[in-house]
């Protein structure tokens, strides 16, 4: 064990040992230690040497020194969301900003600042106060930090971008502790790289957003019988075909509590509310559902939609893939076919609509290379007993399977446990992978940050072989 100063049962600012401090400690014993490694996946059981919850960018740089001296693995953690539960570690130090989630609006200038351990939850309320929102994701529990760094997928995105299209700039520690600024004039290429390219290269403490005006929403789900399930994805694959940008609409085959399976269409509206039953008749057109559950919501209610249906503590093992296109009827019979052979009732199969604003920025401005998809696919096989996890994880491996055929890439916020370098890779392509390791060379050519989505420095020998 590191040899940093105990703490008692209560955490407290300490001196680690160092003429810094480094915030809030954790270990082991501690009444919260507990608590405080677990995750939003229920699979992940990893048991730090110290949890480190830094108040500012000078504690998380006195962390990282820390963890260097002593050559402790370092994991950071924001929101804890992440799929393949990279947020902890074994045997080494988390850094948890969960203590730095302000979030400061600037109504005028549209422009938000916040916390790397901010919450969409913390963002969004923030901004709504004030008519904004920006695009971030569809869980409000996540982070701001890894779904942006990661390209941030959302219910705003074809109106406005992912999140990181809509990053102005960020602060972050790198590996030898300095702080650095990143935006389109300063620092250019880091900024390139972690729109899209992940913690690979220090630990973002602020992040700077624009803002967009949001009103009333119209949201919620339209819900039909799993019966007509390959008929729903034929209607929704037409209808989403030249669907308007402020209208996005996500399809899902799921088992609701003491229900059979069903097929629903996720709406989000967000454009002129006396528009809006036109912008949704198309979809209301579509057979009567067993459920009509859309009406007029706020933008911070239809964040936390699904909040219930993804809660945290599950068993979890995901799997994704980008599709350009539903236009095979094979891929669509697969898609029914593998929900209809699930082995958990907590399955879920989600098509997440894309285009709009996200497919007009250039392939090359952000390191997220996904500009041409139409949809992205997860796969999320989920139970409670950890003695089924061979069974479970085998469906949505062959699910994945199944699809991979129609595939055109992996979204990095969606690579689950389990998935490697080669999974990595293809989630940028080889010119953003090649890009992104001569970022890393810069700011971490020792791969200090290693314990995420890793993109290596080039003297690694993972690195080295993307030359």
């Amino acid at each position: 064990m590191p040899d940093a100063p105990r703490t008692s049962t209560s955490p407290v600012s300490f001196d680690a040992g160092t003429d810094r401090p480094m915030g809030v400690l954790l270990r082991a014993g501690d009444a919260i230690y507990d608590d405080a490694r677990r995750v939003w996946n229920g699979m992940i059981d990893r048991r730090p040497a110290l949890i480190v919850r830094p108040r500012d960018a000078d504690e998380v740089a006195a962390a990282i020194a820390y963890a260097r001296a002593r050559a402790l693995p370092i994991a950071v953690r924001g929101g804890g969301h992440n799929a393949a539960g990279l947020a902890v570690c074994d045997d080494g130090l988390v850094i948890d900003l969960s203590l730095m989630r302000h979030v400061t609006v600037d109504p005028a200038a549209r422009t938000a600042r916040v916390g790397g351990g901010a919450t969409w939850r913390d963002l969004d309320a923030a901004a709504q106060a004030h008519g904004l929102a920006t695009t971030g994701g569809a869980i409000s529990s996540t982070g701001v930090a890894g779904l942006t760094l990661g390209g941030g997928i959302g219910w705003l995105m074809r109106s406005f971008g992912l999140a990181c299209d809509n990053l102005l700039s960020v602060e972050l520690v790198t590996a030898a502790g300095r702080r650095v600024t990143a935006s389109a004039t300063e620092n250019a290429e880091l900024f390139w790289a972690v729109r899209g390219g992940g913690g690979n290269f220090g630990v973002v403490t602020s992040f700077e957003f624009r803002l967009h005006p949001v009103g009333p929403i119209v949201g919620g789900m339209f819900i039909h019988p799993f019966d007509r399930a390959l008929d729903a994805l034929r209607f929704y694959r037409e209808a989403t075909r030249s669907m308007r940008e402020d209208l996005t609409v996500f399809a899902a085959m799921l088992t609701p509590p003491d229900s059979p399976p069903v097929i629903a269409f996720a709406v989000a509206y967000h454009g002129a509310p006396e528009e809006a039953d036109a912008s949704l008749a198309a979809l209301r057109a579509f057979g009567p559902p067993v459920a009509d559950q859309v009406g007029a919501m706020t933008y911070v209610q239809l964040q936390q939609m699904m909040d219930e249906a993804l809660p945290p503590g599950l068993q979890v093992y995901w799997r994704s893939e980008f599709l350009s296109t539903l236009d095979d009827d094979a891929l669509l019979e697969a898609l029914v076919a593998q929900y209809a052979a699930g082995t958990s009732p907590l399955n879920i199969l989600l098509l997440e609509q894309m285009g709009g604003a996200v497919g007009r920025v250039p392939r090359d401005a952000t390191a997220f290379p996904h500009r041409d998809a139409a949809y992205n696919l997860a796969i999320v096989s989920r139970w409670t007993d950890p003695a089924e996890r061979d069974t479970h994880t085998q469906w949505a491996r062959d699910t994945h399977a199944a699809v991979r055929p129609w595939a055109t890439g992996v979204y990095v916020n969606y690579l689950g446990v389990g998935e490697g370098a080669d999974r990595v890779r293809e989630a940028y392509g080889d010119a953003h992978f090649r890009r992104l390791v001569a970022v890393k060379d810069t700011y971490d050519p020792e791969n200090v940050f290693r314990l995420n989505q890793n993109v290596p420095p080039s003297g690694s020998p993972a690195g080295a072989a993307s030359r």
